[in-house]
């Protein structure tokens, strides 16, 4: 599912992403807000969204995430040159789980091959904020 974001200003940050992200899941029901998803944002090469997809919706604690939903709207749009991987923890907690790592470096390399860089992994968790893979090392 794609979803609408209007922003004239080039990404720069996690906080920016984080902040478009708080405002998406402020307009959720309240019952998919305790539910884990992950989101793809496609960026073109002045770092201005071209899109925002919904990539799975999954469960209290876990959502499945496999490389060729991520970067299949960005394949099929044409325009992306990079994308930020966006997911949240209805715990609250922001500490990336083992497969969050996993999963972060497997779509690090994939991107490498398809010539589309993941910039970031941002986790973000209602009321406690966000944290980057990327200002974390990780990526």
């Amino acid at each position: 599912m794609e979803l609408k974001v209007h922003t004239k200003k080039a990404i720069t940050s996690p906080q920016q992403i984080a902040e478009i992200f708080e405002s998406i899941q402020n307009a959720q029901d309240e019952i998919d807000r305790t539910k884990e998803k992950c989101w793809t944002v496609g960026l073109n090469t002045r770092n201005f969204i071209v899109y925002v997809e919904l990539v799975s919706m999954g469960t209290l604690n876990a959502s499945l995430v496999h490389p060729r939903e991520v970067f299949r709207f960005a394949i099929m749009k044409g325009v992306v040159s990079g994308i930020i991987l966006v997911h949240n923890h209805p715990s609250g907690d922001l500490n990336p789980s083992d497969d969050d790592l996993a999963l972060t470096k497997r779509l690090y390399e994939a991107g490498k091959i398809l010539g589309i860089d993941l910039h970031d992994h941002i986790i973000i968790a209602e009321g406690s904020g966000y944290t980057s893979l990327k200002v974390n090392g990780v990526i």
